[in-house]
């Protein structure tokens, strides 16, 4: 089969030959249609996080997925051959670039009817994140109010949705190129982040959904009030500070789960959200996708069509 692949750290990904991957008991085939690109992504082929995930070289690149199955392991449950699927790949079931992927059944759901593959394959890193960020570590409920960072990216743009369809008041950070962007997907406030400090624009919020970190991060702990939490996946605070502050503070990374991606396909089945879809490129062409991604242009994802 054809797939992306990483031959060294710190080379762009090229596509060639290799076999189709085994298939645990526990897994599904997928024959896969669609595969999104997010920062994970780059971070690895940088040799960042060789430690923590021990990938062997060559290794087939990609974590989200749409396709369709089209074998079933012995142990599978709950999916079916001829099932249109999506799914973010755990950990070393990494590789969705490639026209065939292994994955969990019980990392997968079903993908809705209404949008495309390539829609779909943008959702389920981006959405998990923003989905256990703010319900799971968050606690999000109905009244509060939240600023969200980083507003107009993959995770950005579902979690104001998210946000917005669990009646919270949002403000979002983003660039004004953009505001268009996060004023149609339902913020209430719109904070340019180049000529604005949000801190001085937005205050007393409940939550604070980090996605930036740094200086950003740091700030964000004068915009929430006491009682409230901060919520990052861009590393710590600075030590001391949330016991200081009287908030709560989570540096998380997402974890694949099917249950809350068939929620998510529930909300978008229903019209509560809409994946943002930047550009699709060819498979051919994934190493210039990788570049346009990792320059910041992107509002929303950036899909890889495989077939």
């Amino acid at each position: 089969m054809r797939a992306a692949i990483l031959r060294e750290y710190g080379n762009e990904p090229e596509v060639v030959e290799i076999d189709r991957p085994h298939l645990p008991n526990d897994s599904v085939m997928v024959e896969v249609h669609a595969a999104a690109i997010n920062p994970i992504d780059w971070i690895i082929m940088a040799g960042h996080m060789q430690q923590m995930l021990p990938y062997a070289l060559p290794w087939t690149i990609g974590y989200d997925v749409s396709g369709v199955v089209v074998e079933v392991g012995s142990d599978a449950a709950g999916i079916a051959v001829g099932d249109e699927v999506f799914a973010r790949a755990d950990g070393m079931q990494a590789g969705t670039m490639a026209e065939f992927a292994a994955l969990k059944a019980t990392d997968l759901a079903i993908k809705p009817g209404n949008i495309t593959h390539a829609e779909a394959a943008g959702v389920p890193l981006a959405g998990l994140t923003a989905w256990q960020a703010l319900f799971d570590k968050g606690g999000l409920k109905e009244g509060q109010r939240v600023l969200i960072h980083a507003g107009s990216g993959g995770v950005g743009t579902l979690a104001i949705q998210f946000a917005k369809n669990a009646g919270a008041w949002v403000a979002s950070t983003a660039s004004v190129a953009n505001q268009d962007l996060v004023e149609r997907l339902g913020v209430d406030q719109f904070v340019d982040y180049k000529t604005e400090r949000f801190e001085d624009a937005v205050e007393a919020c409940d939550l604070v959904f980090d996605m930036v970190g740094g200086d950003t991060l740091e700030r964000s702990f004068d915009v929430v009030k006491p009682g409230g939490t901060i919520v990052s996946i861009k590393g710590e605070a600075p030590e001391g500070l949330a016991a200081e502050r009287g908030v709560s503070f989570h540096a998380f990374f997402m974890q694949p789960n099917g249950d809350q991606l068939s929620d998510i396909a529930s909300l978008i089945t229903g019209g509560a959200v809409e994946p943002v879809l930047d550009s699709t490129y060819p498979l051919d062409d994934v190493a210039e996708a990788y570049r346009f991604a990792e320059s910041g242009g992107p509002s929303g994802k950036v899909a890889i069509a495989i077939r």
